[in-house]
């Protein structure tokens, strides 16, 4: 409920931007992680629990997100049992927060995230892209889970 409330909060401002004018898209991609959810696998009744994990039923959309300043992908479930019907909800740290929080600095989130309107302070620092594996790379190693339908490039970022 919550997420379908703010798509209509959304869609009204951006109609209020554009002087009244009704906005519409296709249909949304509600893709949640961390749950936990009955489902049939093998012709047994589970309960799957998806941590750091999205569903990948076949010809289900999801949204797997890289960091603050790599952008993200837009991908088509492939049905995949021996994974449950799942695939990642994201990049995944490399490091801890507090360890890219030694490691960066607030420049470096900066450079990073440059191009992206976000926050470039010391309160979001564990979250420079630099503190993420490569979204490339987790895509890849995914394939037989999930087919890519769009690559997007964030613009701007809101954290905390």
């Amino acid at each position: 409920r919550n997420r379908s409330t703010m798509l209509a909060l959304i869609l009204e401002a951006f109609a209020t931007a554009l002087g009244g004018q009704p906005v519409t898209w296709d249909e949304p991609i509600s893709c949640h992680h961390n749950y936990v959810a009955e489902e049939t696998h093998a012709g047994r009744e589970v309960l799957v629990t998806r941590k750091g994990a999205i569903r990948a039923g076949k010809g289900d959309m999801g949204i797997i997100p890289g960091s603050m300043g790599t952008g993200s992908y837009i991908v088509r479930g492939l049905g995949n049992e021996d994974a449950m019907c799942s695939a990642s909800h994201g990049a995944g740290r490399r490091m801890s927060r507090n360890q890219a929080k030694r490691t960066f600095t607030e420049a470096e989130l900066a450079e990073q995230t440059a191009g992206v309107e976000c926050r470039k302070d010391r309160g979001v620092l564990d979250e420079i892209p630099g503190a993420y594996k490569d979204i490339a790379d987790v895509i890849a190693r995914q394939t037989d889970l999930v087919e890519v339908v769009h690559h997007i490039k964030q613009v701007v970022c809101v954290k905390g």
